[in-house]
């Protein structure tokens, strides 16, 4: 598990005063990326060897609202791995108090710039699976 944490921006609400729902998946992205590059896997190198991953299965359950100005702590877990996809899970909390805001998970495939499922090359496989049980 990695932890990132971020401010609440003014952009990031809407009429209501609250963050709008669709930035929770940005913040999992955050944490996604945050978690490989402390791994080892970075993206600039991973992408240059024409590996990419797009997400084939995303959720968010929202339990309560973030607002302009709080800190927000988010945790990702790489649940699972394979050769050919990885699942994190996601939980966001209001650094203030540790209430928690929502959780989430993602799937992600490995394929080629073409979009066909591949198997990660092991440099990359290896580093993600180390920490797995």
């Amino acid at each position: 598990m990695i932890i990132v944490r971020e401010k609440v921006r003014f952009v990031e609400t809407d009429m209501m005063g609250v963050v709008h729902h669709s930035n929770y998946f940005r913040w999992f992205e955050m944490g996604r990326v945050e978690y490989l590059r402390q791994a080892g896997v970075f993206l600039t190198e991973i992408l240059a060897d024409g590996i990419v991953f797009p997400i084939t299965d995303v959720d968010c359950h929202y339990q309560a609202s973030a607002k302009f100005d709080d800190y927000i702590i988010i945790e990702a877990t790489l649940e699972k791995i394979s050769p050919v996809k990885m699942v994190f899970t996601y939980k966001v909390m209001r650094e203030v108090d540790g209430l928690l805001l929502a959780t989430g998970r993602t799937q992600n495939v490995f394929t080629d710039r073409e979009g066909k499922i591949i198997r990660l090359a092991s440099k990359y496989y290896d580093k993600l699976a180390k920490d797995m049980v």
